[in-house]
This record gives structure tokens, sequence and C-alpha cells, in this order.
């Protein structure tokens, strides 16, 4: 819904939330691209006559379901094929991420994805990196996507190049493509090197795929959070146990409305995950090719859910809490995050 169609009341509401400074811990660099940036490296790169104008870009992003959402990605992961593209991109993300307020990210990127254009993985992420740097205002870590889709043999290969890039802001890896296809499991030996190296690890889970992909994170990649994982709760007690460990799940709504997981904003299991206790930050995974943003995420809590802006800022420092920030760092985004003048608002 546009923002000129919400009502006043909403509209108001909206502001306040964009005005809020946020963190966000799960956001694709690729997914987050912003249309005209876009449009520019499809135009650069030649065109594509089935896009053959920027509206037509813009419907390329609906999806039947979440193996068309996989090949839409696909589809658009053609036009970055060089260093200059990513910088282009990490800087046109930056800048609209530090317009919607947003202080600190955790963003994952897809070497194994750009193989086939011939880019290495470390000079890919010096290209993001410096594309990051030239933004004031915001803090972008980096993550690392072992694209399970490439297979386990990829992922190994990506890891001993991933350490060459600590030094550039990648301080983990991710497990995202398509969960039901490769689960957990094929990529226990990585993730356990991974963590021997001191890197921090998280994994999609529960998306696509039903809680026996959460368990299979949990116990064979001993994941310190979870990437979606909303339907845990068909597994009362993988809830129980997520409460109780304390392992975070990061959740994307209107990511899993658009790719068919649930089938409304009012039927997410959010609430249900919330109100149960489990470790929750909230982001837009693909925002550019979902048409949400963080502040649009917290809107439809607040609208389809009954969150309260308490709650909202229960989230926003539980992001904090949540994410791979040293305990002094975490500290001191916190204080400033509760002492900027929207934090309070007029509940």
């Amino acid at each position: 819904m546009a923002t000129s169609d919400l009502p006043e009341t909403w509209r108001s509401e909206l502001e306040w939330l964009e005005s809020l400074p946020k963190v966000e811990l799960h956001l694709h660099l690729e997914g987050a691209i912003p249309h005209p940036t876009l449009w520019e490296l499809i135009c650069a790169h030649g065109g594509d006559p089935e896009v053959p104008t920027y509206q037509a870009l813009l419907d390329r992003f609906a999806y039947r379901d979440f193996s068309h959402f996989i090949a839409t990605w696909v589809w658009k992961n053609r036009f970055l094929s060089s260093y200059d593209d990513f910088t282009l991109i990490a800087e046109a993300v930056a800048r609209d991420l530090a317009s919607q307020r947003i202080l600190y990210a955790e963003a994952f990127f897809s070497p194994a994805d750009f193989k086939r254009h011939g880019l290495q993985t470390q000079r890919l992420a010096e290209a993001i990196r410096r594309g990051l740097d030239r933004v004031p205002g915001i803090e972008v870590a980096l993550i690392a996507d072992l694209v399970r889709d490439c297979g386990p043999e990829m992922a190994e290969r990506t890891l001993a190049e991933v350490l060459e890039t600590v030094e550039l802001g990648v301080i983990g890896i991710g497990l995202g493509g398509s969960e039901a296809e490769y689960p957990p499991q094929l990529f226990s030996k990585v993730y356990e090197r991974a963590r021997g190296l001191g890197l921090h690890t998280t994994a999609h889970a529960g998306e696509a795929a039903g809680p026996a992909s959460v368990w299979g994170a949990i116990r064979s990649l001993e994941v310190e959070r979870i990437g979606h994982g909303v339907r845990s709760v068909e597994d009362p007690a993988l809830v129980d146990y997520l409460a109780e460990h304390r392992i975070p799940l990061e959740v994307c709504p209107v990511s899993n409305l658009r790719t068919a997981v649930v089938p409304s904003l009012a039927e997410h299991p959010i609430r249900e995950l919330f109100d149960r206790g489990v470790a929750l930050s909230v982001s837009s995974d693909d925002p550019k090719m979902f048409d949400t943003s963080l502040a649009g995420e917290m809107l439809a809590l607040e609208r389809e859910l009954g969150f309260q802006r308490d709650q909202i800022r229960q989230l926003i420092l539980g992001a904090v809490e949540c994410s791979w920030l040293a305990d002094g760092k975490k500290a001191r985004l916190a204080a400033r995050l509760s002492a900027d003048p929207a934090w309070g608002g007029s509940d």
C-alpha cells in the first residue's frame, strides 16, 4: 500500500517508525539494490527484452512462490558482473539504509553466485567495502552467504576465500538458497571449520522448509542465529527450545508474505514467537524485491498483529543484543538508540 493510501493515523505512525534509529540483521545486499540503480545496471549491460521499461522491472518483482522468487533472484544477478558494479550497488544500498535511519546492519553477500563472472571473493569484498565506506553515518558488517544451491564443496572453497576478507569487515557466514533441496546436514563440516576459525554463523531455515530444517541448523550446524525460522511454530517443542536456549530468529514478515511462506501478515507467526519468549530481530531481507522497508515491516506488525510502540522498541533493542557486535559496542549502540530524540515518541 502506498503511503498516500494509508489512513492519517497510520501515516503518522509510519513517520515515527521512519524517524526511529534502527538496526537490521538480515539483509541481502543483492536484494536491497534501489530500483533506479538496478535499472542503471541493466541498461549498462545491454538491457533485457523481458524488461524493456522501468515499470516492467518493477512488475518483475511479484512471485508465485519461493521457487519463483529464487528464479528471479538468479535473473537479477546476471547484471552484476564486475567489481565496479558491486561498488556501485554497495554505495547505493548504504545511502538507502542511512536515509532510513538504520545505524547498524549486518548484510549478506553471495560470492559463489558470481563465480560465473570470474569475480574473486576477496576482490568482491574489497569492492563492496569501497562502496560502503563512501557513506557516513552507518556501519555495515558483512556476512558471506555460502549459497547452499552450489553444494558443500563450493561452500568449503568459499569459506577458505572468506578467511582472506576478515579485515574488510566480513564477520560471519550464512546459508541461503533452496532450503528443502539442500538441507543443513550437508554443510556440517563447513560450519564446524568456520566456528573453529572464529567466524559467526547463521543459516536460513524454517522458511521454505519446516521445523526439521531448523532442528538441522541447530544440531548439525550449531548456528548462533536462524534466518527466518518462522515455521518453528509447527513444532511447540522447538519453540520452547529456541526460547530456552536464546537462539535468535531473524524474522522478515513481508518477505514471508511475498514468497507465500505465510498466507497473510495477520497470520504471520511472529506474534506467537514473540509472546512465547523467543529472541527475535526484525529485518527486511530483500527489501527492493519485496517492496518493503524496515519501517514498513514494523508498521505491518502494528497494523496486522497488534504490536505496540514499546514492543517495537523492544524488537530494535533485541536486534542489538542479537547482533555480532562486541559487548561494549552493543552497550554503546543501545544507549545511542535510547537517547535519540525520536526514541520516546508518544505512546
